[in-house]
């Protein structure tokens, strides 16, 4: 193991103690947040969790969380921003998608959804959200953040790189690998793991919904490493 792999572990225990210890108080601090801050609390989430994501994955095909164009600060920009939109989905399809179901007679769908206790009947509507979710927005989110990673790279990653005006024709036409965005990443990672897992996360209390979403980016970043 390299030095940056202790740091990074000590600052994870470090993280860990903090909310495991009743005295530091950080997890009241935490729900608080959430709860009153909910969407620069997602921005915060996503910008540290899931670009850790992307800087494991560069550890396991490279051997460095970084290097020189990766640009670490450009990427949880984008992240932060993603974040807001993955909050603002989530409380539009949580919302929508019980409502659905009450169209196609499901009446109690929301009810259900909402009652505290696990049921085989929240479980079901948590899965039509995930199912919903990933399908609708999913794809497109996950297509702009493609992009986003080549514009990044094109700009040596820098934060000046970012804010240049992005050539979407030419990266979308000639730049994007298609055969793994489509056939991979959206064909396979979307039914085989999106759909079980933000199932389980529909059905977390609502504090921890998008620290869990964000914690997903984190395996993810590892699936995808993998493949690659």
């Amino acid at each position: 193991m390299k030095k940056g792999d202790w740091i990074l572990i000590a600052c994870v225990a470090v993280v860990a103690a903090l909310f495991a210890i009743p005295q530091t108080h950080a997890a009241e601090g935490f729900n608080w947040a959430t709860a009153n801050h909910p969407y620069i609390m997602a921005f915060f989430k996503f910008a540290i969790l899931a670009t850790l994501g992307e800087m494991l994955a560069l550890r396991i095909r490279e051997g460095v969380y970084n290097k020189k164009g990766f640009g670490v600060l450009p990427r949880m920009m984008v992240w932060g921003f993603l974040g807001m939109c993955i909050a603002m989905a989530m409380v539009i399809f949580k919302t929508g998608v019980p409502a659905f179901l009450g169209s196609l007679g499901w009446k109690d769908a929301a009810a259900v959804f909402a009652a505290s206790q696990l049921t085989w009947g929240k479980v079901g509507v948590a899965f039509a959200v995930s199912v919903l979710m990933n399908s609708i927005f999913a794809p497109v989110m996950m297509t702009f953040h493609k992009c986003t990673d080549i514009h990044i790279t094109d700009n040596g990653g820098t934060v000046a790189g970012l804010l240049k005006p992005m050539k979407m024709r030419e990266i979308v036409s000639k730049k994007v690998n298609w055969d793994m965005q489509w056939n991979f990443v959206i064909k396979k990672t979307i039914p085989l793991f999106w759909f079980p897992a933000h199932t389980i996360t529909f059905i977390l209390p609502p504090n921890l919904q998008v620290l869990f979403a964000a914690l997903l980016g984190v395996a993810l970043g590892l699936i995808l490493a993998i493949k690659k």
